[in-house]
């Protein structure tokens, strides 16, 4: 009697990639669980979004928006409140820039879109002399043109795809480029009271995004204006953060925890604590002489 017959599958065959489609299904749905919890976090702890309200989510096409988008979908599903998302796009007319990819892929998850077309790329490179950073013109216009149409739309807010990364980054470029301690909050009133800038990634770590934005593989559409320009300041802060962070592991998150837990009588800005009305409390008798503390 012969026992029975075992079948192996041969290294690196069917069992094999069986198994890599486990592991990366579960990579996936970790990913999408941690991102979520994040996202969820950051808009409960700064009140993003409300019951009824409607997100105008700005969709670029990079990594960011197309997480941020995805991570809001999946919570659309399982909040306990009821909210709406319209996808938005600005078509500013890039040379090369593939106009139908997004709508496609907005059309095909069923997400309701609008693509505004705006020729803000022959404004910038105008403005903006050779060897110069296109960014700050190029994202003051895009805004504008974001905050008018989320008014017409009556959308409760906008929002963005920064990170933390970008928040931490933001600080420092203001700190050494424009001598001011401030960088991007979570949760932003437009100055003239318009309009509600929301960044529910705000304690979303970069590397889990591009993670997961790689896993879902999202047609990801680069930035040929900013993206292809040369020694950006913000680069160089990039950089100098990941070296910091391959030194020493944790400090980037130190430092956005930083970001939430402000002492304003430990800085020096007077018009945020009042340092000239400081006075010590004394007892006893006044001519005594005060001991150092």
């Amino acid at each position: 009697m012969t026992g029975p017959v075992v079948s192996e599958s041969p290294p690196g065959g069917t069992g094999a990639v069986a198994v890599d489609l486990r592991k990366a299904d579960y990579a996936l749905r970790r990913g999408q669980k941690n991102l979520r919890r994040e996202v969820g976090r950051a808009i409960a702890d700064f009140k993003m979004i409300e019951d009824g309200d409607l997100v105008l989510v700005a969709m670029s096409g990079g990594k960011d928006s197309h997480v941020l988008l995805d991570i809001l979908l999946n919570l659309q599903r399982h909040a306990p409140i009821q909210f709406h998302l319209h996808a938005v796009n600005l078509d500013q007319k890039q040379p090369g820039f593939p106009a139908d990819v997004l709508p496609a892929y907005l059309a095909e998850r069923g997400v309701p879109f609008t693509v505004l077309e705006q020729d803000t790329y022959s404004i910038v490179t105008e403005k903006i002399p050779e060897g110069k950073t296109y960014c700050g013109l190029c994202s003051r216009l895009r805004r504008g043109i974001l905050y008018n149409f989320a008014e017409q739309l009556g959308a409760a807010s906008i929002a963005l795809g920064h990170h933390r990364d970008d928040i931490v980054e933001t600080l420092f470029l203001n700190m050494f480029h424009g001598g001011r301690l401030k960088a991007m909050p979570p949760k932003l009133l437009s100055d003239d009271g318009r309009n509600m800038v929301i960044r529910p990634l705000a304690y979303c770590r970069e590397k889990a995004i591009a993670d997961y934005a790689e896993r879902k593989a999202f047609p990801i559409i680069p930035c040929n204006l900013c993206g292809s320009q040369q020694n950006l300041q913000r680069q160089a802060v990039k950089a100098m953060l990941a070296n910091w962070e391959r030194e020493h592991p944790g400090r980037v998150e130190s430092i956005f925890r930083s970001i939430r837990q402000v002492s304003p009588s430990q800085l020096a800005d007077s018009d945020l604590f009042p340092f000239r009305e400081l006075r010590a409390a004394r007892t006893g008798d006044p001519g005594a002489c005060d001991a150092d503390p």
